[in-house]
């Protein structure tokens, strides 16, 4: 059985404030460890230098969406735009070196029914190429499925597609962010699943469902889910990507009630 450790997801986590003041209130509330979703308006020396200031790791950042006007989420699946994605890509690569961090979300995109076989082809392509340029700097590629309620039309859903896409990329820095409120919101069966893809998970994150809030609320059982996973030997971390009810701070008595530490 493992000891888990906790990182704060500062896309939400105290939204009420810039960056490196998310960085501070982080370590201010215990954490070791931070991830991040688009940092790139902030420097990457400057998240680096508050990093180290509270001897906090940075773990990982997403690629960009592409045209948010469009709305737009992601590029790596989408036929015709691979050089764009590619240059994603390269921008997260940079920003991961020069702050810190160890792993990148591939970002898919939406894609209609019609283009999913193609785009499938296109994804796998876009991710070896990806890798082959990450992994000389031991930087890890994610692969994240996201519920059809939040994300529809996205490329992928569930883990079982993940993993096919993971398989078929075949190369050993890419793995599952397997984010708990989106499999309890899409499949459920969170235990058996967690299990089953646990060889190629490469980060873990959750949130209430179907709230998306605090975890100490709603369908899914954390103590459970925690506890799985440390009798699984669960080393990597478990982020925390949830939508605080109010101030993230005031929210802070998830910890008590899991009975986790940070």
């Amino acid at each position: 059985m493992t000891t888990l450790r906790y990182s704060a997801n500062l896309g939400f986590l105290w939204p009420d404030r810039p960056l490196l003041a998310r960085i501070d209130a982080a370590a201010h509330a215990g954490f070791k460890a931070i991830e991040l979703h688009w940092p790139y308006d902030t420097p990457a020396a400057a998240v680096r230098a508050r990093c180290e200031r509270h001897g906090l790791q940075l773990l990982g950042i997403n690629t960009v969406r592409g045209d948010l006007g469009a709305g737009e989420n992601g590029l790596g699946a989408l036929a015709g735009r691979e050089a764009e994605f590619q240059a994603a890509v390269d921008q997260s690569i940079a920003y991961c070196l020069a702050a810190g961090g160890t792993a990148i979300h591939c970002m898919a995109g939406f894609v209609p029914p019609e283009a999913r076989e193609a785009a499938g082809r296109v994804f796998v392509k876009n991710l070896r190429e990806a890798s082959d340029k990450a992994a000389p700097h031991g930087l890890t590629l994610l692969l994240e499925a996201l519920n059809p309620y939040d994300a529809p039309g996205y490329f992928y859903a569930t883990q079982a597609e993940a993993a096919r896409i993971q398989e078929e990329a075949g190369r050993s820095n890419i793995k599952l962010m397997f984010d708990v409120y989106h499999v309890g919101a899409t499949e459920g069966d969170v235990l058996r699943r967690l299990a089953r893809h646990l060889p190629v998970i490469g980060h873990v994150q959750i949130a209430a469902v179907p709230s998306r809030a605090e975890p100490d609320e709603g369908e899914i059982n954390y103590r459970a889910v925690l506890d799985h996973l440390a009798t699984l030997g669960y080393d990597g971390w478990v982020g925390l990507e949830y939508k605080p009810r109010a101030g993230t701070d005031a929210g802070m008595g998830w910890v008590k009630t899991l009975g986790v530490s940070l």
